[in-house]
């Protein structure tokens, strides 16, 4: 009988997904707590865990953030699938409802749209794959909405991505009801 070559998936054992899942648990809370630059180390010791263990999990912070929004990101990227897709919407509409999901999405820890922009330019981080993927549905969003005379002529998505940026950093100061207020008048600054 011929020897099967390939490799079966390794099933991870007990105790590595409940060290995985306590780190994911323990990271979230210290980023919500201290932002993006939370003390990683701090993390391991608060899951109770070494450093090392927390690394073979997740070998930079990015991999770490990306576990932990990995289903945050497919939502996003559904929704301006979902947008895009959608003629009844009108396209400053869906460009202004994906606007305020992302904001939301990249201000749940204070430094994440930060994060989230730098990895657009790095195609080493663990964030980039997702990031450009959202990239592309801002893009696409924008210039449908540009097309139609929805928004501004001279509105590019880089724009879009500043205020989405802009709008993140309000809710980390001002609450999440004056954010909206004020990411509400950025909106309405793209429309023609």
């Amino acid at each position: 009988m011929p020897e099967n070559t390939a490799a079966a998936p390794r099933r991870q054992r007990a105790d590595a997904r409940r060290n995985r899942e306590r780190l994911l648990a323990e990271a979230d809370a210290a980023f919500r707590e201290h932002g993006t630059e939370a003390s990683l180390e701090r993390v391991a010791r608060r899951a109770g865990v070494a450093i090392g263990t927390l690394y073979s999990h997740f070998p930079s912070r990015d991999a770490l953030l990306e576990a932990l929004f990995r289903e945050r990101h497919e939502a996003i990227m559904a929704l301006g699938d979902e947008l895009l897709a959608d003629p009844d919407t009108a396209p400053d509409a869906a460009l202004a409802r994906w606007m305020r999901a992302v904001t939301e999405h990249t201000a749940a820890y204070r430094g994440l749209a930060g994060r989230f922009l730098g990895s657009l330019e790095d195609e080493a981080s663990e964030l980039y794959a997702a990031c450009k993927r959202m990239a592309a549905s801002g893009e696409a969003l924008t210039e449908r909405a540009r097309a139609a005379g929805a928004i501004r002529a001279d509105a590019t998505a880089a724009d879009v991505f500043a205020l989405i940026s802009a709008a993140a950093w309000l809710r980390e100061q001002v609450g999440p009801a004056n954010a909206d207020r004020l990411a509400t008048f950025l909106v309405d600054g793209l429309r023609a």
